[in-house]
Formats: structure tokens, sequence, C-alpha cells
């Protein structure tokens, strides 16, 4: 073609004459390989020294893999776009719309669809938008042999603690209180404890949680932490097990639940665990909606064991407009809005794991199945 002299070719016209004295189905490949005298030299061809036979091998640009995102519901023309600026011939597709499917060797999901991971016949690693991965451990059609990562961004845990700090000190300072006495135009001071006199408890002492309660710790809280094993951590007392759980209760003036979603935390927040706070303790619920059992928590504030909850995770989001927390005075509520990824941060763990898929190295942050984060 004009202007392709310049192009590195390999010239594989066949000298012998035999070539063009065969039968036509006898000299042509199938319609994988390429007919040409004239071929790229990128495209890898072998030849018998006699020349009476040449053997085109498939000159296919090697396949590029693809990530997808199952996220229904969402505009994510964000995260393609980090991504992208990472790695600009990354090529993202959106479900349902994938091309390709078979391209497809990493998956982001939130929320997605039973079974739209099965349509991915050469899936390597499947990837949570956020920190917490229970709607994929919850999905039975997620595939058994597909490692599952979760998003572990320095954005996540400063969004968190920025949430949990102003829920504590809201609380403790008696803004509320206050909101009130504006709506009835009262000019009233509250008195108010010392701050290193209020006792803040940490259920889940994961990497967010750890931050938050450094954070905490370090405004002036007295902060206590139970975790399922033991740990050491600076500034925070630590408990763990079932044996010390209840004594980390009986320190807990604010409670705050940043547990991971698993068959034995599921309803964790209920009347017999209330029950063990001290009276007048305030819930903030930052983990996941399943933890509470919500007609146990109205019982709790309607018996005073609880002054109030912050809640910020719900069994059904959006919450239903009839659903009695909407009007109760001592509950307020905000819409999954503790702690949101920030794609330009995120995108960056996310291509780490795309490029240590393509090296054969073990991914970033790999959730195990069996303790459930």
């Amino acid at each position: 073609m004009p202007g392709d002299e310049n192009k590195s070719t390999v010239d594989l016209t066949p000298s012998d004459p035999s070539w063009s004295s065969a039968s036509p189905e006898s000299r042509i490949p199938s319609e994988n390989f390429i007919v040409s005298t004239r071929i790229p030299a990128s495209c890898v061809a072998t030849a018998t020294t006699s020349l009476r036979l040449i053997e085109l091998v498939e000159c296919e640009e090697v396949k590029k893999m693809s990530i997808a995102i199952i996220s229904p519901g969402h505009d994510r023309s964000a995260w393609i776009h980090a991504l992208q600026t990472h790695q600009p011939d990354l090529e993202v597709e959106i479900w349902p719309q994938i091309g390709v499917p078979e391209r497809v060797e990493l998956a982001l999901c939130w929320n997605q669809p039973p079974g739209s991971l099965n349509h991915l016949p050469n899936l390597k690693l499947i990837s949570s938008f956020g920190a917490g991965v229970d709607h994929l451990l919850n999905d039975p059609h997620v595939p058994a042999g597909v490692p599952i990562v979760r998003l572990v961004d320095p954005n996540l845990r400063q969004s968190m603690a920025e949430y949990v700090q102003l829920a504590a000190l809201g609380h403790f300072r008696r803004f509320k209180d206050y909101s009130s006495q504006q709506e009835m135009k009262t000019w009233q001071p509250l008195s108010i404890p010392s701050i290193s006199e209020v006792n803040v408890g940490i259920m889940g002492c994961g990497d967010i949680g750890r931050f938050v309660g450094g954070k905490l710790a370090s405004i002036g809280f007295r902060v206590h932490g139970w975790s399922r094993t033991p740990q050491q951590l600076d500034h925070i007392v630590t408990y763990s097990g079932e044996k010390e759980l209840a004594k980390f209760l009986g320190y807990s003036n604010i409670l705050v639940c940043l547990l991971p979603l698993t068959a034995a935390t599921e309803n964790i927040l209920n009347s017999k665990l209330f029950d063990q706070l001290p009276p007048g303790a305030y819930l903030i619920n930052v983990g996941r909606g399943a933890h509470l059992v919500e007609a146990d928590l109205l019982k709790a504030l309607t018996s005073g064991q609880l002054s109030g909850a912050l809640l910020d995770v719900f069994r059904q989001e959006p919450l239903p407009t009839e659903h009695p927390f909407w009007q109760h005075d001592n509950i307020q509520i905000t819409p999954h809005i503790a702690s949101i990824t920030n794609p330009a941060s995120a995108a960056k763990q996310i291509i780490s794991n795309y490029d240590r898929l393509r090296q054969g190295k073990e991914p970033l942050n790999i959730v195990s199945r069996q303790l459930g984060y």
C-alpha cells in the first residue's frame, strides 16, 4: 500500500514452483492465518529450509485484558478517568454493555446483580469498590476460585475519621440539645464533662478502626477497642473475643460500630448488647445495616438505655420513606456517606493489582472468604 514503504516486513514469497502448482485448498490457510507474500516483521513466520512448506504462525496482536465495572445505578465515569489516568491504554467496560467478556480479567464491583460475574469466563480477580466486601461474599454466584480484594485507601480512613469525630464531638458537646433550644428560642448553657472522661468504644479494630481510634484519642477522648483477636494499639485500650466484650461495652459511653459484616457479627447490635452499655449511651453505626436489630434500637431509645443514634447504614438502602427511623427525634440519618471511596486515590491500588495480575504476582489486600474480611 502507498505510504507503507518504511514498515518493517518479511518477504515470504516462495521460490519453489510447487507452491504455485499446488491445489488451491492446500495453499489456503485457516481463517486465523494471514495470507500475504509480505507481512509485518512483528508477525512470526517459520519456513522449511527448502521452502517446500511454509507455515504461517497466527499473527494476532496479543489480546489486552480489560477491566469491567459492575455497579448498577452509579455513574462511574470518574472511575474510568482515574484508571485511565494511571494506565492510558487500559480498556474499561461498564456492565451490562461488555463487548468482549472473554477479555475481562478484573472486575470492580459494588452491589453487583447476582450471577453477573458468571459471564466472564477468564475472570482472575474481583475487587470491591470499598473496604466492605459483604456484597460479594453474600452472592452465592461469585466464582469460588477467583480471589476477592478490598480497597485500602488512605482517603477512606480519613473520611471515616472525620465523620466519627464530628459525630462523637457533636454528641459530647450536646449540639442536638442546643438545636432544640434554638427552635424554642431558649438561651441556656448546658453542662458537659471533660472530654477525657468520655469513653468511646470502637467495635472493629481493622485498618479503618485503628485509624479512627487514633484520631479520637488525639482530640482527648478515652478510646477502647474491641476485635475478634487480641491487639496491642497505641492510645487505645484493647479487648478481644466474646469473653471481653461485656467489659468493653461497660466503658462505652459512645459506641462506634466499624465491624465487617459476617455471620458472627450480623445482628450484633441488639438488646442484649445495648443493656451492657452505660445508661444513656450513644450509638454510631458506620458498619453495615445488618449489624443492627432495628426493633431493639427503638426499644432501647424508648427506655432511655440509649440516648440517641447516628446511623449511616441500613438494611435497605435507600431507606424507605415509611421507615420509623425518619421520624424519630433521637435518630439522625445520613445516606451512607460516612466514607466514600475517592476514585483518584483508589485507582492507584486498582492499577497496582491489575499490573500484579499481569505479572503473575499475588494481589494486594486479599479477603479471606472464611473470615469474611
